[in-house]
């Protein structure tokens, strides 16, 4: 089965791009000590809002910062941010859509309106109204984004489980005695997670792009640690002076959550069983 998705998604010239950078990203992120050529911090004075040269590619910006560097090491939180965030969206959406659907009646009734009741909520205002009470950290945003999140994971595992929960496996562990909670984590919920992978792809670009416009607010990450949100915001003063500073965290923005975009709607196709039935 997962050979058969992985040669899908490799047919998928776009996802493959896609993929590709979001490595690339990934490696300059993690390997970020070893691959900044300068320390994201140090000041330079006397080199402040220099345009892109061979010793800085990337421009430097008014304190005399190296914009690559910055660049490179605000991959990593923005990574991290949209990693762990989604990573707690999906904990909970798949706890509870997995409730729903397998208990059905009140259990169902009740936490599909709590869910109806979450997605009234504006989600980016109500991250705000949170960071505005709590001080605003990397901790925080992955947390809050994270608890903001899981509705469209929980509709989507739900979904699942009501098509699943009456298949013949389910009715045989139910024989032999299995508890719910084995019945629903260990045999119903393995094969309810193609969507979910799908919509964790999507949620990663999300997050990233939330990261970024609360740093670009000021509610984000906070300086001296980059970002691409607050990089993007200390450029806003001088964009007509010097563009780079918002030119490339802007484009780095935009490449990231657009490849992800990109391997996720690959991912979805591969997961389409009426595409496969196409292929036949």
């Amino acid at each position: 089965m997962i050979s058969i998705i992985w040669k899908r998604v490799k047919n998928n010239r776009t996802a493959v791009i896609g993929l590709s950078v979001i490595l690339a990203i990934g490696v300059l992120a993690v390997g970020a000590p070893l691959f900044a050529p300068y320390d994201s911090s140090a000041i330079d004075v006397d080199n402040t809002l220099a345009a892109p040269t061979w010793s800085h590619p990337l421009g430097t910006d008014e304190l005399g910062r190296d914009i690559l560097s910055r660049m490179i090491w605000g991959g990593r939180v923005s990574l991290k941010v949209g990693f762990v965030a989604v990573g707690i969206a999906i904990s909970i959406g798949i706890f509870i859509g997995a409730l729903a659907g397998f208990y059905g009646g009140i259990i169902d009734s009740l936490l599909m309106r709590f869910v109806d009741m979450m997605l009234c909520f504006p989600t980016f205002f109500l991250i705000l109204a949170v960071i505005a009470i709590v001080e605003p950290s990397i901790t925080t945003i992955m947390i809050v984004i994270g608890l903001t999140s899981w509705m469209d994971v929980s509709r989507l595992v739900r979904a699942e489980i009501l098509t699943l929960k009456e298949r013949d496996f389910v009715l045989a562990a139910r024989a032999i005695g299995a508890r719910d909670f084995r019945v629903i984590f260990r045999h119903i919920l393995p094969n309810a997670l193609s969507p979910v992978f799908v919509s964790a792809t999507f949620g990663v670009a999300g997050a990233i792009l939330t990261e970024s416009g609360l740093s670009f607010l000021g509610l984000g990450v906070q300086p001296p640690d980059p970002s691409w949100g607050n990089i993007l915001y200390s450029g806003k003063d001088y964009i007509l002076t010097a563009w780079w500073l918002s030119v490339f965290p802007g484009l780095a923005i935009l490449i990231s959550v657009l490849c992800y975009n990109l391997v996720g709607e690959g991912l979805r196709d591969a997961l389409d069983p009426r595409l496969w039935r196409s292929e036949k």
